[in-house]
Order: structure tokens, then C-alpha cells, then sequence
């Protein structure tokens, strides 16, 4: 009796803990984790910065560039969603993600039926740690949603301010890359579209950056330098779905408060940051992706946002 009163005492302890493991308010660079299978996150401080760029692709204008605050706290993934972190919603769920995948190769993309998050066609079987990959905008709100009920807190997808707030990471927000200037150093941040790749796959027709990160393909969360907020692959391996409704240029009505931007039509949703096969180009904190929700590429993944107290 003694002995399960003395257990009992620790269980509840340790439940108590960490449930009120987020009641104290939190401090920039705090990381934390809600359950087993949910992702580190990282908190991020308030600010303000300068997001976009007066210029662009043809028809993928960046601006106008327009001042930011992001007045509270939150919350990020410090990586991106794993394959091992989206197998577990999968199971715990019963969720069924549509089959099918884009197989973009860098010149061309093919859906493949038989391709999918559990098969991105790399050859050989993902690993558990590296970022999941073909996810469509509905895959990927799908598993925040997930993530909110499964710990009763509120998980959500990222805005465009956030995202480019998070890249910049304090920054100056007239520097061409997350970094700086110097193109050389992308392979220290990210996996991209480098020399490695350029080897592997001589075919290609796009630039590579003028290094080698040593992954000619897919990587591991967590292989490169962190940036100054303390969040990893911020730059390459997959584009990272957001949640706003992408309209080019800025909508005068964009919100000003870092929020996403949602408006009814919503034909195409934003997505940032890159892949291992993306040219350097668009591996720039304000170059924006746009694409349907139903779109499933192997390229795409998701990384995480939470609201803090």
C-alpha cells in the first residue's frame, strides 16, 4: 500500500509537472515538447521587421514590402514535421491522405499513384528523422489540427509574416538571404540545390549553389547550423506549407499583426523556404510559393506553429 501511494505520489507529480510546464510565461529560446510524438518547439519573441522585396519572377511579384509587428510570443517547430512525428498521426488518428505524389526532379514533375509520405521515391525507405514529404495544404492542416486536439493546445499552421519574421531571425531585412550576402554560406543553413546535387544529378538545368552541404538529396532535420531564434532548416530540404491565402502583390488588407491572410476565394496557398532541389533564387526569406491546396509534391512538407499564453 505504502508503495503504490509512494508511486501514485510520483505519477502525479510528474502529470502535474508537465502540464504546468507552460503555465510560468515562457522566455525566447525556450524549448519544449507536449507528448512523444510531437515536435520540439522553440519560443520566438516578439518584433517587428520589413517583410518582402520590390521585385521578383515575372507574375511572382514580393511586395510591396510593408512593415510588420508581431506583437506576443509564440511558438515554432524547431524542425520540420518528421516522418516519424506524421506515422504517428497517421496511427493515432486513422487518417487517410490521399494518394499520390508529384515527383518533381528538377525539370519536370510527374504524379506517380504509387508515390506518397510513406514512399517520396528516394530510392530506398524515408527515414524516421527526416522531414515528411509529399504533403498537400489539406495534409498538412490536417495534422496541425490533429496535433491541437491530440494536446488540447492551440497547434496551428504558420502565417507568411511569421515565417519570413522567423527566417530573418533579428537580421536586417534588406539582406538578399536569411544569412547575408554571400551565396557560399547557404550549405552552412540549409540543404539545397548544391554541388552535391549537381554531381548526382548532372542533368539539371538550374544553377547550384557554389558549395557542397553533403546531401545530395533529402537530409535529416537538424544537420546544419541553427539560425539566431534557435530553429533548424529554416532554409532547404522541403517548402513548408503555410496558412495564408496567397495573393500577388500584398492585399492592402493584409494583416499588419503577423496573422495569416484569409480571404474567401483562396485559390492558392503560400508555401516557403525551399527544398534540396530548389535553385538558390528562391531559397530568399521573401520568395513565395503558390500553389493549390490539393497539391501533393515530394517536395513539401510542414513545420508547426503554437500560440503561447
Amino acid at each position: 500500500m505504502i508503495r503504490f501511494a509512494h508511486f501514485f505520489a510520483v505519477f502525479l507529480w510528474f502529470v502535474t509537472s508537465a502540464a504546468s510546464a507552460l503555465e510560468t510565461p515562457p522566455k525566447a529560446g525556450d524549448v519544449f515538447s507536449e507528448c512523444d510524438e510531437c515536435p520540439e518547439m522553440v519560443v520566438i519573441p516578439p518584433g517587428s521587421f520589413t517583410q518582402g522585396y520590390d521585385g521578383g519572377l515575372d507574375q511572382r511579384y514580393e511586395g510591396p514590402r510593408r512593415d510588420v509587428t508581431i506583437a506576443r510570443s509564440f511558438a515554432i517547430g524547431r524542425f520540420e514535421v518528421t516522418q516519424a512525428q506524421y506515422r504517428a498521426f497517421i496511427e493515432k488518428s486513422g487518417y487517410e491522405p490521399s494518394v499520390g505524389c508529384y515527383m518533381w526532379n528538377g525539370m519536370s514533375a510527374d504524379f506517380i499513384d504509387a508515390h506518397g509520405w510513406e514512399d517520396p521515391d528516394y530510392g530506398r525507405p524515408p527515414a524516421d528523422d527526416e522531414p515528411v514529404a509529399c504533403l498537400n495544404w489539406t495534409h498538412a492542416n490536417a495534422y496541425v489540427s490533429w496535433l491541437a486536439e491530440h494536446t488540447g493546445q492551440p497547434y496551428r499552421l504558420i502565417s507568411e509574416s511569421e515565417w519570413e519574421y522567423v527566417a530573418r531571425a533579428g537580421r536586417p531585412s534588406d539582406y538578399t538571404y536569411a544569412w547575408g550576402e554571400d551565396e557560399s554560406e547557404v550549405c552552412v543553413h540549409g540543404n539545397v540545390l548544391d554541388e552535391s546535387t549537381a554531381r548526382d544529378q548532372p542533368e539539371l538545368p538550374m544553377p547550384a549553389a557554389p558549395c557542397d552541404d553533403g546531401f545530395p538529396g533529402i537530409a535529416p532535420v537538424g544537420q546544419f547550423k541553427p539560425n539566431a531564434f534557435g530553429v533548424y532548416d529554416i532554409t532547404g530540404n522541403v517548402w513548408e506549407w503555410l496558412q495564408d491565402c496567397y495573393v500577388m502583390p500584398y492585399a492592402e488588407d493584409v494583416p499588419s499583426d503577423g496573422s495569416a491572410y484569409i480571404n474567401e476565394a483562396c485559390e492558392r496557398r503560400a508555401v516557403r523556404g525551399g527544398s534540396w532541389i530548389s535553385t538558390l533564387f528562391w531559397q530568399r526569406p521573401t520568395f513565395r510559393g503558390r500553389d493549390p491546396e490539393d497539391l501533393t509534391s515530394r517536395i513539401f512538407g510542414v513545420r508547426v506553429a503554437r500560440d503561447l499564453p
